[in-house]
């Protein structure tokens, strides 16, 4: 099992978390063309309470925004400040103690990359399976097969044998009769 670590980088008003089994893919989740490690944007995380959410949804990037509506407008430039005048007033309280990542904008959502489920093993444990099969089946025919050659090998000995006596015995009768036709021969021309 890979050991996955909790990497952070800021983006806009947000911090994006990520829990990946290296910076290489953390960079991958967030889309990032350069090295933000390099950088010094992006760091690892250390602290177990921001590091929960992400290791529930390895490879996710969860947002999570850093200080209040009020804090984000004051940082805004003067003029941007007026418009809104809720900054002005103490505004609204958008930090996330602890509830799930607020949702990114549709323009967000399209720039970052989303996340391929992992690919699927079955055509490859089929593959496998069918594989295992057939090597299963050749063995058997091939025993088949040497069974069968042992018996005919079992069966041209005996034969083998079986004609060894059969010449032996037939060689003896041969063997007998020429010896009688030989004394007969000589028999016959001792009468000439």
């Amino acid at each position: 099992m890979v050991k996955l670590k909790v990497f952070r980088t800021p983006i806009g008003f947000h911090d994006a978390y990520v829990a990946a089994p290296s910076q290489k893919a953390a960079l991958a989740a967030w889309g990032a063309d350069a090295d933000l490690f390099a950088r010094g944007v992006a760091e690892r995380v250390s602290d177990p309470r921001l590091a929960a959410e992400p290791l529930e949804k390895p490879g996710e990037v969860i947002r999570r925004t850093r200080g209040t509506a009020a804090e984000h407008l004051a940082a805004l430039p003067r003029d941007r400040a007026r418009r809104h005048p809720e900054a002005a007033v103490g505004g609204r309280d958008t930090t996330e103690k602890s509830g799930p990542a607020e949702k990114p904008r549709a323009s967000i959502r399209k720039s970052s990359p989303r996340r391929r489920p992992r690919p699927s093993r079955e055509k490859l444990d089929a593959l496998e399976r069918e594989l295992d099969a057939l090597a299963a089946r050749q063995r058997r025919e091939m025993r088949e097969i040497a069974a069968e050659l042992a018996r005919v090998e079992r069966q041209k000995a005996s034969l083998g044998l079986r004609h060894d006596r059969e010449r032996a015995a037939l060689q003896h009768k041969l063997d007998r009769v020429k010896s009688s036709h030989e004394r007969a021969v000589r028999v016959w021309r001792a009468q000439l």
